[in-house]
């Protein structure tokens, strides 16, 4: 028999290789930032901002480019005010709604109510993993953003006198700067054409992606074999030792197909029969002895003996992939890094490089790179618009909210009124936003 020794590595022993990674890199960055900031380099491109550096151009002519398609830009933004306003007022009665829910229910601050997970940052937030589809999402968004300011600005006859990046370590961001003194001056519907552009680019590019993403759910097959997605704890598949994800071959030394085969086996036997499932995980084969129990007893009664395991079903899987389209499919869509239900894991192939992938059948080369490339540029520019779209300043739908409330308010007093209306309102909005996130911890003291 041949021998082998298994090597136990703690876990932890991972982690520390990932912080000296960051370490290393953040020491280059030191290392480099410092060197520029003390001897001055390149001054007029490169400015700090604490331990952030910013490389800016003042080259920035391209933005003039759209001002000859100024008539669509301006009905394009008007559009987008619109549809930041409906956006605005969904969040708000979203946020009073889950304020309630957190008061009511009151949910473990686990899972989605830890606060990193609040923030949409890769690798921080335990739901959106540091991959190149989130990053790349993540800097598309930032960048169609900030470029949706640039363009409004020179459409509505506002200077921009540069614009740039921002780096800490890794790219976090862009910015336009626009001309304060001009913007300061300007009002009315253009102002917020300029502050809505952001969000309108974030939606539309959003909605793009999420259509090429349906398209490609849409070539996705599943498999028919008998797979095993997973195996109920203390069953006599667990107690067996049979893996999860994994193909059944045969039962009792008949080789089986589908699970209707494997059903037809198991049918003829009783809880305490001994059966033989010879299974292939990761390309390695292995055959495993079950004792047959009872089903529970909340599943649908039988006779026959119960091996505690479920399989990856095909036409649901099918079906799941066919809903996206609907409105409560994109419901589902929004919820996919953190929906953990079985159906969840159906949907969750077009965000994650999980096993689940190798449930289907791949129409052509890099498909599910391409799938999830798609999904992160829909997800992410759907959620940052949708964000930015809150009534609260220092957001764009706050000064949306603020040039509204200008032009509601008549009298001479009508400026510092709006600026207390749009505080108070402001105030409000953060206080729910903390309530979610602290109600849960506070609850539970």
């Amino acid at each position: 028999m041949e021998n082998r020794v298994y090597v136990d590595v703690p876990a932890n022993l991972y982690q520390m290789d990932w912080l000296l990674i960051i370490a290393v890199f953040v020491g280059i960055y030191a290392i480099i930032a410092g060197y520029i900031k003390i001897r001055g380099l390149w001054g007029e491109h490169v400015m700090f901002y604490g331990p952030i550096l910013a490389l800016k151009t003042s080259r920035v002519g391209i933005f003039d480019w759209f001002t000859r398609y100024a008539r669509f830009l301006r009905l394009y933004g008007t559009a987008g005010v619109a549809l930041v306003a409906i956006i605005s007022f969904l969040i708000s009665i979203l946020l009073v709604l889950s304020v309630n829910y957190t008061l009511i229910f009151q949910p473990e601050p686990t899972g989605i109510y830890e606060p990193q997970n609040i923030l949409l940052l890769p690798g921080i937030n335990e739901f959106i993993p540091s991959t190149f589809a989130v990053w790349f999402a993540f800097l598309l968004t930032i960048f169609i953003h900030e470029f949706g300011h640039g363009i409004l600005c020179r459409v509505e006859q506002i200077t921009v006198r540069s614009m740039g990046a921002l780096i800490a370590v890794i790219p976090i961001g862009f910015f336009v700067e626009p001309d304060e003194e001009e913007l300061e001056a300007l009002g009315g519907m253009p102002k917020v054409r300029m502050f809505g552009a952001g969000i309108s680019n974030n939606m539309v590019v959003g909605f793009a992606c999420f259509g090429v993403l349906l398209l490609l759910a849409g070539m996705a097959v599943p498999v028919s074999i008998p797979l095993i997605h997973g195996i109920y704890q203390d069953s006599p598949a667990d107690l067996a030792g049979i893996p999860a994800n994994s193909r059944i071959v045969s039962v009792n030394g008949i080789p089986v197909e589908t699970r209707e085969e494997i059903s037809g086996i198991l049918d003829g036997t009783r809880p305490g029969d001994q059966v033989m499932i010879e299974v292939i995980h990761e390309e390695d084969r292995s055959v495993h002895t079950l004792i047959l129990g009872e089903w529970p007893e909340e599943m649908e009664g039988r006779d026959s003996g119960f091996m505690g395991i479920y399989y990856f079903d095909a036409q649901t899987a099918e079906s799941i992939l066919d809903s996206l389209g609907s409105p409560l499919g994109f419901l589902r869509f929004i919820t996919i890094p953190f929906d953990t239900s079985l159906g969840g894991k159906y949907l969750r192939v077009l965000a994650f490089d999980s096993i689940e992938t190798t449930y289907f059948i791949e129409p052509f080369a890099l498909y599910w790179e391409l799938a999830h490339l798609f999904f992160w540029s829909a997800w992410i520019n759907i959620n940052v618009g949708i964000f930015n779209a809150i009534p609260m300043i220092p957001l764009d739908g706050g000064y949306i909210m603020q040039e509204g409330v200008r032009k509601l308010l008549p009298g001479k007093r009508r400026e510092p009124v709006a600026k207390m209306v749009v505080a108070g309102i402001s105030w409000v909005m953060l206080l729910m936003i903390l309530s979610i996130i602290l109600l849960p911890y506070l609850l539970h003291l």
